[in-house]
């Protein structure tokens, strides 16, 4: 378990914490953007899988989530949750002048690292997109059209295929059980629109990381999202049999060594 500190940053609309991996003489900054409901500290092992690679890692509990100030789990804009994340980097930035960043976001996550890089792509040498939230989710409309949103938590067992996974997720205090709220689901379909217009990424290597198996982030609506943004230069790993959570899954391992193998692509070039 990689060593990490905390501390609080003024956010877009209130405090937000961020959790830092520092890594002795990195020679990369990672910023790492949670998914949905969850918090940067369930990316523990991933940071220190970075950590060990080269990289210092910093990520943001988003409004609403974890130890972040707000109501819980409203996003009522994204481009807010992407200027946070901004705040996040430009602090990385000064803490490390001259260190290429990468950031990995996952999920909900990688729909806010998508649009970052839409907004900020000059400032990135890479971008690790892992089960993201783009293109194609059909869940915020299905929602949207009802009269009530259901209070129907995510699945455990949807995650990964790994049972401790979901039992660690289920008994996390900081990670939230309950409905989705319609301001955030109005949110999500603006900001997949947005993404979806908003024009590729230029030749910012990317990497895509996806289970065939993921049920909360179907594989073919995501890859809608990821020719949409790609300029060409797209590094795909698709795991068989694979949940939502890949960097959680059975076989992570395998998972980890396409990140670092392709930073280290990235990093050399």
């Amino acid at each position: 378990m990689a060593d990490s500190r905390e501390y609080v940053l003024p956010g877009t609309r209130g405090p937000i914490t961020v959790r830092e991996w520092p890594g002795e003489r990195p020679r990369y900054v990672a910023i790492v953007v949670h998914g949905y409901g969850e918090h940067v500290g369930r990316y523990e092992e991933l940071a220190g899988v970075l950590v060990a690679h080269g990289a210092v890692v910093f990520g943001p509990d988003h409004m609403g989530h974890g130890k972040s100030t707000g109501e819980r789990v409203l996003i009522e804009d994204f481009e807010d949750v992407v200027t946070d994340v901004r705040s996040v980097a430009e602090r990385a930035r000064a803490a490390h002048p001259g260190l290429p960043v990468v950031m990995v976001g996952h999920s909900m996550g990688g729909l806010i690292a998508a649009r970052y890089a839409q907004r900020y792509g000059d400032s990135l040498a890479a971008l690790v997109l892992s089960g993201p939230v783009i293109g194609a989710w059909e869940l915020p409309g299905r929602l949207l059209a009802l009269d009530e949103i259901p209070d129907t938590p995510i699945s455990p067992a949807s995650l990964s295929r790994d049972p401790a996974v979901g039992a660690a997720y289920t008994t996390d205090p900081l990670v939230w059980h309950g409905p989705m709220k319609r301001p955030t689901l109005q949110a999500f379909a603006r900001t997949l629109e947005t993404v979806s217009k908003g024009g590729d990424l230029g030749r910012l290597p990317l990497l895509w990381l996806h289970g065939d198996d993921d049920r909360l982030v179907p594989l073919a609506g995501s890859r809608v999202g990821i020719e949409e943004i790609s300029g060409g230069v797209l590094t795909e790993r698709i795991h068989a049999g694979a949940r939502h959570e890949v960097f959680n899954e059975t076989n992570k391992a395998e998972v980890f060594a396409d990140v670092t193998r392709f930073l280290d692509g990235v990093l050399a070039g």
